[in-house]
């Protein structure tokens, strides 16, 4: 049978995804329909697909599919797509919502003017470092600062998770760094079971980080905003930058915020980039 789906393809600094109004539309394999609209050599490719559910307990739910067809926990730069797409869309008018996700119940404010979302601000919760939970094959609980040798060097190398696992590997210049090569071999490292994402981070000064990040099962990307504020937040507890920091990525600046209470916030606005429909068989 046939399906024609309606999409808008979005991008937040970084990371853009194809994301689908799940409320008004039937979705039919969703892991399978990732694969399809997520090849970066297909017409509308991306780095997955995000479905907008309804949700009991919040003003929506978020169903985040890698490109692989498997079904991701949260991603910062998606969820703060979401809450524009859902405003673009005239599903809410609310400028702060509450947002459910497989890693947990995120709060995102918008920044409106003259009807249109100029900024978007995501409380994406505190971060997790216990080494058994990310997961991290380690004898130490935590996994914050450790020497970890990747082929042929070695990184200062911390790793937490959001639902969604992140490694920092601490370089001196990222932009000379053979990304795909050092990505590919960290991400499929015996001590992390279940693979992660890789976040190059070079410290600049104590509000100035610049990244490069590797996605698991997909390679690098311009941007991650994940990836960004767990370089933030290591590069705070290794006393190397503040807890206020702007990270600087391929696909332009995040605004990275570590607040006293350890919740992590991050700022920056969200592109729509292509809208229109989508036929495949299921």
């Amino acid at each position: 049978m046939v399906y024609s789906l309606k999409f808008t393809k979005m991008q937040a600094y970084g990371n853009d995804y194809v994301y689908m109004d799940a409320i008004h539309q039937e979705i039919k394999e969703p892991g399978e329909l990732s694969m399809k609209v997520s090849d970066r050599h297909f017409g509308i490719g991306s780095d997955g697909l995000v479905l907008i559910c309804p949700s009991d307990t919040c003003d929506f739910r978020m169903r985040i599919f890698n490109p692989d067809g498997t079904e991701a926990e949260m991603c910062g730069n998606a969820l703060r797509s979401t809450a524009k797409f859902v405003y673009f869309h005239h599903l809410t008018d609310k400028e702060f919502l509450t947002i459910e996700t497989l890693g947990g119940i995120k709060r995102v404010r918008l920044e409106v003017k003259d009807n249109e979302v100029i900024n978007i601000s995501a409380n994406i919760g505190k971060p997790e470092f216990r080494a058994a939970k990310i997961p991290v094959l380690t004898e130490e609980d935590t996994f914050i600062d450790q020497r970890l040798q990747v082929g042929d060097r070695v990184f200062r190398a911390s790793s937490l998770s959001w639902g969604n696992p992140h490694t920092v590997l601490l370089t001196e210049d990222v932009s000379s760094l053979d990304v795909e090569k050092y990505g590919n071999l960290a991400e499929h490292l015996e001590c992390f079971p279940k693979r992660t994402n890789v976040t190059f981070a070079q410290m600049m000064d104590d509000s100035h980080i610049r990244i490069r990040e590797w996605e698991r099962g997909t390679g690098e990307t311009i941007g991650c905003g994940t990836g960004c504020c767990s370089a933030v937040v290591i590069g705070n507890l290794l006393g190397l930058c503040g807890r206020k920091v702007v990270c600087q990525q391929i696909g332009g600046n995040l605004d990275v915020e570590w607040d006293e209470e350890d919740v992590v916030h991050m700022i920056g606005p969200s592109h729509i980039v292509y809208q229109g429909e989508y036929s495949y068989e299921a």
